[in-house]
């Protein structure tokens, strides 16, 4: 089965957010004090997620990625992941997480039936590193790198790029393919946070890319199947991959093939929509045809493109913690 908006887009991939709960207070993703908590009863249940996952694959979406907050923080997020990785019709299952419990849980998640993560790293220096996650051990989260790599992950790791802050790291952090099968991925800063200086901080990803040139050649590579928003490069002769995600500049908005849902329950068709749905009155009626429904009415529902270069004044700043990334 496929799954399509009225826009014709087919939509096979769906973000599900385990907690808004990080261990990390990254600048660009949480306020410095961290998020108010939640009460338990308000986060979706194991449960409740997997139902959510199962009415999405049987409409048609073929790639789950748990996200956060930070998901492995979340106590039971390796059972909970095996169980989602034996759900018929689902191709892939990924994780994105910050890396710092990597080290002690990549084995796990490998054997759970996770086949892919996305790894955040930000600086490949101490004192920045921790500037930028507030908390942050660059130590710690090279070393869960490390973890996942000898766990048989492909290596995935994301940058979000800042200027003054570690923008002068690009060519740097591009090496890191030279001589492994690493794919590094240069995400254009997003006003998310209520940030009336975020311009300030943005570097477009033609930027990005004119820095990358400077110093290596590099030809375009053909994404993978079920691949994300990222154009894919290749420095000549490296054996990974670059990649830049321009959802400010250049957005992806016409290729968009996602829906994602929160770890309260809400449903959206965008991240910077206002538009969602709540999904836990029709978890609490246990209607499992409704949850069907309701999920293909917000994908027929999902709007063409974002307001996003407007979105200090179309809609509240969020977290990007609170709605998965």
């Amino acid at each position: 089965m496929q799954l399509f908006d009225s826009y014709h887009r087919k939509i096979g991939y769906l973000r599900l957010s385990v907690t808004d709960l990080c261990n990390l207070r990254c600048r660009y993703c949480m306020p410095a004090d961290g998020v108010p908590k939640v009460s338990h009863g308000e986060i979706l249940s194991y449960e409740d997620l997997y139902r959510v996952a199962q009415a999405a694959v049987s409409l048609g979406i073929e790639k789950i990625r748990v996200t956060g907050g930070e998901p492995l923080v979340r106590r039971g997020i390796v059972e909970f992941l095996a169980r989602l990785s034996k759900i018929p019709g689902l191709s892939e299952l990924a994780v994105t997480t910050n890396g710092v419990l990597l080290k002690e849980m990549a084995e796990d998640l490998r054997i759970a039936g996770v086949q892919r993560l996305n790894i955040s790293l930000d600086s490949l220096h101490p004192v920045n590193f921790t500037r930028i996650t507030r908390r942050g051990s660059l130590q710690r989260v090279l070393a869960g790198v490390t973890a996942a790599e000898k766990a048989g992950f492909p290596i995935k790791l994301n940058t979000v790029v800042m200027r003054g802050i570690n923008d002068g790291e690009i060519e740097e952090l591009a090496a890191l393919t030279l001589n492994k099968p690493f794919t590094v991925r240069f995400i254009e800063y997003m006003p998310t946070l209520n940030d009336k200086k975020w311009q300030s901080l943005f570097v477009p990803g033609e930027e990005i890319l004119e820095r990358i040139a400077r110093r290596f050649a590099f030809e375009k590579v053909a994404p993978a199947r079920l691949a994300g928003p990222s154009r894919d490069f290749r420095i000549t002769g490296a054996t990974g991959k670059i990649g830049v995600i321009t959802a400010v500049s250049q957005h992806f908005c016409g290729d968009c093939n996602r829906i994602r849902v929160t770890a309260t329950g809400k449903v959206q068709g965008c991240l910077f929509s206002k538009e969602e749905l709540d999904l836990k009155p029709i978890l609490q009626a246990g209607d499992t045809a409704l949850l069907g429904k309701s999920l293909g009415n917000l994908v027929g529902n999902k709007p063409e493109s974002h307001p996003l270069l407007d979105a200090e004044k179309d809609r509240d700043a969020f977290v990007m913690a609170s709605v998965g990334g």
